[in-house]
């Protein structure tokens, strides 16, 4: 009888074991890789804002239109400046061309958005990240254009996909779209530019690697390689230069460069710098020298007369309320809509606000603080008022003016 029982419960385990491997492999199946040509699986939006329609939940409940997925964020602003094409091609093709935009981000955050800038699109939210397993991916924007079948025929950038591009899908023509294929490699610096401890000194540059997108490391955190190491991946001679000079922001360029070498500027290429131990600070000297020794372009700081915004203190009270850090190093996390750091000056709120762009104009420090607080704020760049309104609460405001600033110049 006790083996009786014994078997009949290897049994049933067995079958339990059988059918978790089988839904593993449906699951496998369903969230496979989707290429040009294939058909995509009828997949769930888990969440779609924007659409007054009759709940749409799957893919296939929207064939026999065409499917524009364009994956994208609040915070990445060439995918914000897309959006106007989208829209008007939405409008062109109303009824016959559906653009859904997804986000990883979270729906409340997205919903700010569509009241900040009315669209006539519809937004899902894939906090899960789900869709990237159907279309891998490392930079947005990313456009997936599916034809009425649902079949896949384009993965490119939303700006190749035109007016004449969905006519002519419209009408059962072959479309050709360059393909976006991002390199979907996990560590792309283990894999392109492997370095182990004993690595003492490095001057690599190589031609950009297809398929990434642009990045700089700094190996903060890396106790081999910290500040003794920069990494740079696709990044454009001009944007190069730029780090090796006081990691300036873009705006504060000034090309002197005949026009016809000013194409050469934007290359790009990766650069690898590592010195030794003990000798951190050769860093960007480092940098400087190697990119004079191999390339033509001279660089020099230099003081020009421009308009900018001044940060100064609006409120010293709420300034003494901030959060004074015990932090000895600084840490610092951004992007186009959130501001993160410990350990930071009030200078670095300067350099944020220029260098991603929230404001238009250059920005200097004359808060006159070199305290060190822990600040975290948020904005909604879309929404008329938002600095302001962030500034104001941390106590700090901007006011228009005229300042020599350092600009990097190019010969």
């Amino acid at each position: 009888m006790l083996l009786f029982l014994l078997c009949a419960s290897l049994i049933l385990t067995m079958k339990k074991l059988f059918l978790l491997n089988v839904a593993l492999i449906i699951g496998a199946t369903l969230y496979a890789q989707v290429k040009i040509g294939q058909t995509v699986p009828d997949i769930k939006f888990d969440t779609i804002l924007n659409t007054h329609e009759k709940k749409v939940e799957t893919v296939a409940g929207l064939k026999g239109k065409i499917i524009w997925l364009e994956f994208w964020a609040t915070w990445c602003s060439p995918c914000v400046e897309a959006m106007p094409h989208l829209q008007e091609l939405q409008k062109q093709f109303e009824g016959r061309l559906q653009v859904i935009t997804i986000s990883t981000e979270k729906e409340k955050r997205v919903k700010q958005f569509i009241t900040n800038r009315p669209s006539n699109l519809w937004f899902a939210v894939d906090t899960a990240d789900k869709f990237s397993e159907l279309f891998p991916y490392r930079t947005i924007p990313h456009a997936v254009l599916i034809d009425q079948a649902g079949k896949v025929i384009a993965i490119t950038e939303p700006g190749n996909i035109t007016h004449d591009i969905i006519a002519d899908v419209l009408a059962g023509k072959p479309v050709n779209l360059p393909l976006k294929a991002d390199d979907q490699t996990d560590d792309p610096i283990k894999t392109y530019f492997n370095a182990d401890a004993s690595v003492q000194r490095r001057f690599l540059v190589q031609p950009a690697i297809r398929g990434l997108g642009s990045s700089s490391h700094t190996y903060l955190r890396d106790s081999v390689f910290k500040n003794r190491r920069i990494t740079m991946i696709n990044l454009s001679l001009e944007s190069i230069y730029r780090i090796a000079y006081k990691n300036l922001p873009s705006g504060r360029v000034i090309d002197l460069t005949p026009k016809e070498n000013i194409s050469q500027n934007k290359i790009m290429y990766c650069i690898d710098a590592i010195v030794p131990k003990g000798r951190e600070n050769d860093l960007l000297p480092t940098l400087k020298r190697e990119l004079a020794s191999r390339f033509e372009l001279k660089a020099s700081i230099e003081k020009r007369l421009k308009q900018v915004y001044v940060l100064k203190i609006a409120d010293t009270a709420k300034i003494e309320q901030l959060k004074q850090s015990t932090t000895v190093e600084e840490t610092f996390g951004a992007s186009h809509g959130s501001f993160s750091g410990k350990g930071i000056k009030l200078s670095k709120i300067a350099d944020y606000l220029e260098g991603f762009g929230l404001v238009k104009l250059h920005v200097v420090d004359e808060t006159g603080s070199n305290k060190k607080y822990d600040i975290s704020f948020e904005v909604q760049p879309e929404k008329n008022g938002s600095l302001t309104e962030a500034l104001n609460g941390l106590g700090l405001k901007l006011e228009p003016g005229e300042r020599e600033i350092d600009m990097l110049v190019f010969r």
